[in-house]
């Protein structure tokens, strides 16, 4: 009888102790202490002061639209001041510091995939961001340099490419893929998309979307017409296949055989924030690629992909 007494005396006591420590962790105290803690925050005169500024501060999102002239255009996140992380950044300053602010994304309620089907062709005006677009139909001897220029200056961009040539080239693709750049589909064999019938029109975008996904195990989600040329069935059966239709601002003319310094004038003469940038793998781009990216870096774009480009992300 007294040694089941002890254990149960023992038993007791070791609930007693448990119950004790699992109050330091009881979710009731921890609200109650969060809400004293915000409460104090709340009184705190550099707390109040970071309240009262980040007002001016916001700078709302901005939703995504359909421009008369240059069509479907993304939306902008937001930004709105973090109060309980700004504060906790200068409480050791124990003064207020702008510099110190810390800023949160806010996302537009109107995405790009909310519009209508339109054509693309640029990202956000106020995006310091440009895109180069590689439409690949042919020049299967410069993939390799072009590609390895890119990874040198750490640059991915979008390469569109056409569903016949991918078909013979398919591991010149999958190097694509592999070096993490975006694949578009360019059609299946380079037809005058403007002129051609509806069925046609289906064929050649979803030819090339099985070919390339065979190769990649991924869907291309953007279409670049071939020489630009479309209409808005176009446009809509892209939209209907979940794609969007994506044209340029800037052209290389890397067709012509620019020397470096005419390429480099006449992208400086044209190149804006979310510039879209359209160039073929071609022996010009393959020489002039690393003194047009230093160039573009130089003047602060950020060079990145479509997927990048069009985004809400600042």
């Amino acid at each position: 009888m007294y040694r089941y007494r002890s254990v149960v005396n023992l038993c007791v006591f070791i609930i007693i102790v448990g119950l004790a420590y699992n109050s330091e962790y009881n979710p009731f105290m921890m609200k109650e202490a969060k809400t004293l803690s915000q409460a104090i925050k709340t009184e705190d005169v550099l707390y109040k002061e970071i309240q009262d500024k980040s007002t001016d501060l916001k700078d709302p999102p901005q939703n995504a639209y359909i421009d008369d002239v240059w069509k479907k255009t993304p939306g902008r996140n937001g930004l709105i001041v973090n109060l309980d992380k700004s504060y906790e950044k200068m409480k050791e300053e124990g003064q207020y510091n702008e510099s110190l602010l810390v800023y949160e994304q806010k996302s537009p309620e109107i995405s790009i995939k909310d519009l209508a089907a339109s054509p693309i062709y640029r990202g956000h005006p106020e995006k310091n961001m440009v895109a180069f677009l590689i439409n690949v139909s042919w020049g299967a001897e410069f993939i390799p340099e072009i590609v390895n220029i890119l990874k040198e200056n750490k640059v991915k961009a979008t390469f569109f490419i056409e569903g016949k040539w991918a078909k013979d080239n398919s591991e010149l693709v999958k190097m694509i893929d592999e070096q993490d750049h975006v694949i578009g589909n360019h059609a299946y064999n380079h037809p005058d998309m403007a002129r051609i019938s509806n069925q046609s029109i289906f064929e050649q975008i979803n030819q090339t979307n099985e070919i390339i996904e065979a190769i990649t195990g991924e869907t291309p989600e953007w279409f670049a017409p071939p020489s630009g040329s479309f209409n808005d069935q176009v446009v809509l059966t892209a939209h209907q296949l979940k794609m969007e239709t994506i044209l340029w601002t800037v052209d290389t003319i890397d067709w012509k055989n620019p020397s470096v310094s005419v390429m480099i004038n006449r992208v400086n003469s044209k190149i804006h924030p979310g510039a879209t940038i359209l160039m073929h793998p071609t022996s010009s781009i393959a020489n002039n690629l690393g003194a047009l990216i230093k160039n573009i870096k130089d003047q602060d774009y950020k060079i990145s992909t479509i997927e990048k480009l069009l985004s809400e992300e600042r």
